[in-house]
């Protein structure tokens, strides 16, 4: 029988490291997640970049008010490249900025790949220490594509506590938990952990259950990366584009530095 062919993995130039950003199922904040970990870690002083690869459900041009905008294109060496846009001290693409955010987008999966790698290669992203890339819930053929053609230093996987989300979130633990996949995992983040009124920051409500990324962690033998809280501003401050405002909140800012810190870590860890 002839054995298959090792995958070959491209290292993108000028990018240390890939962190994937990922969950089995929507709902559970994960481009939230994604835009907090990448700004938490350009302000520990990395480089860094968000690619928002939801092609069906893509988030992060609300969460940095980046409406109706295209990034302009330039020439470098004889190549046409997208100049991503810089907000909270990060590059940011998304394919939001060549969509219609009014219209679903009906791609079947070459053509969702192929517009994965055209932001991936063919942005202008500079000499970058992460660059984290949102990912669409579930496990089709965008991670496939990340997993296959790039070389990446790790996943964080994102869940909320309550079981009905755990249950959709092992699915994605276990593809990213295969041994074939070669890209390690680095830990679950819980997200929505509790609700914390910001005038009462030592109060705690756990309004969608508890322990549910304890659980997982500790299911997987993987680190818990840290748990998120909510308050009462944060749907506002997403859905304005306001990030900077989450990171007024000093709880909210704690969690991020932690989980950005553990990613960091991890990744310096595994070189």
């Amino acid at each position: 029988m002839e054995q298959n062919s090792p995958i070959e993995k491209t290292k993108l130039p000028n990018i240390k490291n890939i962190i994937v950003v990922a969950s089995g199922k929507g709902g559970v904040g994960k481009s939230t997640i994604a835009a907090g970990l990448a700004i938490s870690l350009a302000m520990e002083g990395y480089a860094t970049g968000l690619l928002d690869a939801d092609i069906y459900g893509p988030s992060i041009p609300v969460l940095f008010d980046l409406h109706g905008v295209t990034p302009p294109v330039i020439t470098r060496d004889g190549k046409d490249v997208m100049v991503p846009f810089h907000r909270n001290g990060i590059n940011i693409m998304s394919i939001g900025f060549f969509v219609d955010p009014a219209k679903a987008v009906i791609w079947r999966g070459p053509m969702a790949s192929g517009a994965l790698n055209q932001l991936l290669t063919e942005t202008f992203w500079g000499e970058l220490d992460y660059l984290v890339i949102d990912t669409p819930p579930g496990t089709g053929d965008i991670h496939i594509t990340i997993l296959q053609s790039y070389e990446t230093s790790g996943v964080v996987i994102v869940t909320t506590p309550q079981n009905l989300a755990l249950s959709d979130v092992r699915k994605a633990v276990n593809m990213y938990h295969n041994n074939e996949i070669g890209t390690p995992l680095l830990g679950i983040i819980e997200n929505m952990s509790w609700f914390t009124p910001t005038n009462h920051p030592e109060d705690k409500y756990y309004i969608f259950g508890k322990g549910g990324g304890e659980t997982l962690a500790k299911e997987y033998n993987v680190p818990l990366l840290g748990q998120i809280p909510i308050n009462e501003k944060m749907c506002e401050s997403c859905d304005s584009g306001k990030m900077n405002e989450l990171f007024a909140d000093q709880t909210i800012r704690s969690a991020f530095e932690q989980l950005a810190n553990s990613v960091i870590t991890s990744t310096q860890t595994n070189k």
